[in-house]
């Protein structure tokens, strides 16, 4: 396990993101809320940078025929061609067998950091 610093807390504002590059792998961190998470920038569908894409909500399941939409700042979706993930789990959401590879952040003082497995 490696630890990166990657800026300052005060440097990434709630709905903000930034691009970094750490061990050769792209990785986009992302502020929701105050909360801080990290992912690979490259969906597993294609390759596209998946981390420039707009981070939005979901239809959310229901019974019945109402539509109901959630998760607003929750859901990274690929530019490319709008497959979605969970930011905080990586999670795929048309298909819970695909991942983006995520990353812990911690905010140690008043820096932001990413911890890297070598096995990731």
């Amino acid at each position: 396990m490696t630890r990166y610093v990657v800026g300052k807390v005060t440097d990434l504002a709630s709905g903000q993101r930034r691009i970094v590059s750490i061990e050769g792998r792209s990785i986009g961190i992302f502020n929701v809320d105050g909360r801080f998470f990290a992912l690979r920038n490259r969906c597993p569908h294609k390759g596209g940078a998946l981390c420039e894409g707009p981070l939005c909500g979901t239809a959310l399941p229901v019974d019945g025929f109402t539509y109901l939409y959630g998760r607003e700042g929750r859901i990274l979706r690929c530019a490319w061609h709008g497959w979605e993930f969970d930011i905080e789990t990586g999670q795929a959401l048309v298909d819970p067998h695909v991942r983006v590879q995520t990353y812990p952040v911690t905010v140690e003082g008043d820096e932001l950091v990413i911890i890297v497995y070598r096995d990731c």
